[in-house]
């Protein structure tokens, strides 16, 4: 007597839900700074569109990553657990993102400043930067306040500050 094994696999098998990559980046940013308010300004969102994301992340992954108190929220156990992971994740995600920039985009040099700095200081030292390196491409841009130099990746950086 002879027994004869067959097994049938789909040609196409279904792939597993995917991850809420929004919902995961708005978690980061809302357990970095324990705040659904300064994670919604770092995102430039709504803190009520964080608490949308963070709803569908715990609804996504079966468990609670906040505990919500009338005075603000706090990082549950598993959100703790996983925070920095994520971090560290979503911090490599940007330095690949900054490199693939840098690969596109070679001899340009990027410059943030303060509105001020950039009209009064930098404005008139234009020229001269330019005639000195006429083959760089450089771009100014102004900002409203100093970036924070832990979540922006930069070949390098300065601040100044009183």
């Amino acid at each position: 007597m002879s027994l004869i094994l067959t097994i049938c696999m789909a040609v196409d098998p279904p792939r597993p839900k995917a991850m809420p990559l929004r919902a995961l980046r708005a978690f980061e940013a809302a357990a970095r700074h324990e705040s659904f308010a300064l994670a919604g300004e770092e995102l430039g969102v709504t803190p009520g569109a964080i608490a949308q994301q963070i709803k569908l992340l715990e609804d996504w992954a079966g468990c609670r990553l906040f505990e919500r108190k009338a005075q603000g929220v706090r990082l549950s156990e598993p959100g703790r657990a996983v925070l920095p992971a994520l971090t560290a994740a979503f911090d490599a995600l940007g330095a690949s993102a900054q490199e693939l920039r840098r690969a596109g985009m070679p001899g340009s040099i990027r410059i943030a400043a303060l509105p001020s700095v950039a009209q009064l200081w930098l404005s008139p030292r234009l020229p001269a930067l330019r005639a000195a390196f006429p083959e760089l491409l450089i771009s100014v841009t102004a900002l409203e306040r100093p970036p924070n130099l832990q979540r922006r990746i930069l070949r390098s950086g300065a601040v100044f500050s009183q």
